[in-house]
């Protein structure tokens, strides 16, 4: 006898993590001086947010977007910031250019410490150059340190006209796309921080992007 079977419908339930994500819009976004923003920090007690530009750096309120101090930098011709980072205590920072010149300011005082070795909290010059910032380099040519950032099992990766890609392993799942990136060749750096997505911009802008 030949028993009848039941085909069951076959649903693929999305991941929550993905059913429930929208990146088409940012949760928030603070807006810096303009100058196209090529690096993120975020200081150790999570309260400010370093914005490397290629004009410099800028101190920032992580919660109102207030522009807290600025910090000049120029090296061989070039005024961009390709790293940018805090000390332990957050009361430093440290800049590097295309060139690999380490800059260190005191945030407190606000001034210049011109004097390297007194701070061994920096990379060294061996890894400076493993980031491929180095004396070789032209200032005319670009070299963008955070192109990459994981959350869980999600990778965002930046793409030309600073776009971002999600990914999950090597799988595209959607792209982020800011139609007020004008220029082709930039690549926003993307940072994760307590839960948050942030995408820098080359109009001077930081956006937030919350994570599940």
């Amino acid at each position: 006898m030949m028993r009848k079977s039941w085909a069951l419908p076959f649903f693929v339930a999305l991941p929550l993590s993905l059913a429930a994500q929208d990146f088409s819009a940012p949760a928030r976004t603070i807006r810096t001086s303009r100058q196209q923003v090529v690096a993120l920090a975020v200081a150790p007690k999570g309260d400010r947010l370093l914005m490397g530009s290629d004009k410099g750096a800028e101190l920032l309120d992580m919660e109102k977007g207030k522009r807290l101090q600025q910090f000049a930098y120029e090296a061989d011709g070039s005024t961009a910031v390709y790293h940018a980072a805090f000390n332990a205590n957050g009361e430093k920072l440290v800049l590097i250019g295309h060139s690999g010149k380490r800059r260190v300011w005191n945030i407190t005082t606000g001034e210049e410490e011109k004097v390297l070795r007194d701070n061994l909290w920096i990379p060294e010059a061996t890894a400076v150059r493993a980031m491929g910032l180095d004396m070789k380099n032209s200032g005319f040519d670009r070299f963008y340190q955070q192109t990459e950032a994981v959350h869980g099992d999600l990778r965002f990766r930046s793409v030309e006209n600073g776009a971002v890609q999600v990914l999950r392993g090597d799988k595209p799942l959607t792209t982020i796309t800011i139609p007020e990136n004008k220029d082709r060749l930039y690549r926003a750096p993307v940072l994760v921080h307590d839960g948050r997505l942030l995408v820098g911009t080359d109009d001077g802008r930081v956006l937030f992007y919350t994570l599940p």
